[in-house]
């Protein structure tokens, strides 16, 4: 249907944050400090139009595939009926993580990955 959001690991937070927001000029719709993972969670928008999301890890090993690296953490695609899509994934023959919710919005999302390992998430519109 669309492109959900882009998330995107950093390895500064408050570098990332200022070029994101005065350099960019996305403006921040939430952010979160997740204390049992010393992360920072930045939703950033166009506008209203939620599009980034900026997380911070602790020591952020360099990317090879594992979702919590520095650079692109994830493509998200939005779609109307998640259940269906993780079917339809799985009969194509692709490993679909389990349907879980978004404990901040209480959405129904799953992850897959492509061909080459980047993960991927359809998340319920």
């Amino acid at each position: 249907m669309k492109i959900h959001h882009i998330a995107v690991i950093c390895s500064d937070y408050e570098v990332s944050k200022k070029y994101y927001t005065e350099v960019l000029g996305l403006q921040i719709l939430r952010e979160v400090y997740r204390a049992e993972r010393k992360s920072y969670k930045l939703d950033l928008g166009i506008g209203d139009q939620y599009v980034i999301e900026l997380f911070s890890f602790p020591d952020p090993p360099p990317r090879p595939s594992r979702p919590e690296s520095c650079g692109l953490r994830h493509l998200a695609f939005s779609v109307e009926y998640i259940e269906a899509k993780h079917s339809e994934l799985i009969n194509k023959g692709l490993a679909c993580e389990d349907i879980r919710t978004d404990q901040f919005t209480g959405k129904k999302f799953f992850f897959t990955q492509d061909p080459d390992g980047l993960p991927i998430e359809f998340y319920e519109a």
